[in-house]
């Protein structure tokens, strides 16, 4: 992407004035670049999926609030940033704001263009999320309404030629009325896919539509549902990711799962740790998190495949303090701090979201993301980040 104009007398050795923890400001400069590779070089002993925002189309002629538009070029240009990597794409998930600014026909279109870029260069390194958002919540009346919505994304989906990551329901959360109504789903569909799905437990702080999923709203109970649905199709399953940001429950789930099943880490909070690993098993990576810090990601999973445990430590660790930041309550506001730190490392023009999402966030929360950022050594080019974070806050009234 090209590097846009700087303003007049703005380097890397500018000091910002950004809001500190009071009601005054602080004197801030970014650090050095980012010291992390822009490609992998070998491959991982994880399997590692990032799921990926999508970019705006700030020149359209829309409301933010009721229509998206989206710069394909930008959002699939950004998908080959992250493949280059050595990630994986999680597509038309909850970072691509599905279900908050991302419809289902808009979802279809990302999901069908990102599998064709994918072909395009040569590898299927991308699943893509199949739900029931087309169907209102508010207007599903039964269980059977809800898996014929499911079969309809599944069916467009597999004609895409993506696997399937099979995301929760509001609609089903909404009907179920017993833990069998989602075996009945689940049943259903994993049954009739055509390769193993991975399965996506999303917990209510970030969505609370989906409050009490699996049947219950005790967590050990709803797991043990979720258990009995993969192991009644254990053939069809790839994995299941679970985002609970909670360590504990992570581990005890994936100690159960069947044999050749994944425990994909959906935990924002504790990724390092579960990524490592313990003496009874490892858990593999799908996070929004790896959006914002691909590039440390790549350079510390790398090091974990060479049996460099330490090194591994030492890139990744720095960035947890950054995600839990960005992951923090309201979680389901995270989408804007991954899409201001993608502008800020200039893989977008400008820092709009669909559905206006970009005012989710404070300027002093977004300034912190910034801070972190730069401590994790993620910040590409410390000029551009100078030039945008002092444009950013001139907009906010901060000179």
């Amino acid at each position: 992407m090209d590097r846009p104009p700087g303003i007049a007398g703005v380097t890397a050795m500018t000091d910002l004035r950004i809001p500190d923890a009071g009601n005054g400001l602080e004197t801030f400069r970014f650090g050095a670049a980012s010291p992390f590779p822009t490609t992998a070089s070998a491959p991982f002993n994880r399997v590692a999926f990032g799921a990926a925002h999508v970019v705006a189309d700030p020149r359209a002629d829309v409301d933010p609030w009721l229509a998206a538009a989206i710069d394909w070029d930008a959002t699939i240009a950004y998908r080959r940033h992250l493949w280059g990597l050595g990630i994986h794409v999680a597509e038309a998930m909850d970072t691509a704001q599905r279900g908050m600014g991302l419809d289902w026909p808009n979802a279809l279109d990302l999901i069908r263009r990102s599998t064709a870029a994918a072909r395009a260069d040569g590898h299927r390194n991308l699943a893509a999320g199949a739900g029931t958002d087309h169907l209102d919540p508010a207007e599903a009346t039964s269980v059977d309404q809800v898996i014929r919505a499911y079969e309809e994304q599944f069916e467009a989906i597999e004609a895409a030629g993506a696997p399937i990551i099979l995301m929760a329901s509001r609609a089903l959360a909404r009907v179920a009325t017993s833990a069998d109504d989602y075996l009945r789903v689940y049943d259903r569909l994993l049954s009739q896919a055509r390769e193993p799905v991975i399965i996506h437990w999303l917990g209510d702080m970030f969505d609370p539509a989906l409050a009490g999923y699996w049947g219950s709203d005790d967590i050990a109970t709803a797991m043990a549902t979720a258990l009995d649905a993969i192991r009644a199709h254990p053939d069809k399953v790839d994995g299941i990711k679970i985002s609970l940001l909670d360590a504990d429950w992570e581990i005890a789930m994936r100690r159960k799962l069947p044999a050749g099943v994944r425990m994909y880490t959906g935990d924002d909070f504790n990724f390092a740790e579960l990524i490592l690993g313990d003496e009874q098993g490892y858990s593999d990576a799908l996070l929004g998190i790896f959006d914002s810090i691909a590039p440390a990601a790549s350079a510390a999973l790398a090091r974990l495949a060479d049996g460099d445990e330490a090194g591994f430590r030492q890139i990744l660790e720095p960035t947890v303090p950054l995600s839990r930041l960005i992951f923090a309550a309201p979680t389901r506001f995270y989408k804007t701090g991954v899409v201001f730190l993608a502008w800020l490392n200039g893989y977008q023009d400008h820092f709009t979201m669909i559905g206006g999402q970009e005012s989710a966030r404070s300027v002093r929360h977004l300034t912190n993301v910034a801070r972190l950022a730069d401590t994790a050594r993620l910040i590409v080019d410390p000029e551009q980040a100078t030039v945008r974070l002092k444009a950013y806050l001139a907009v906010h009234g901060i000179d």
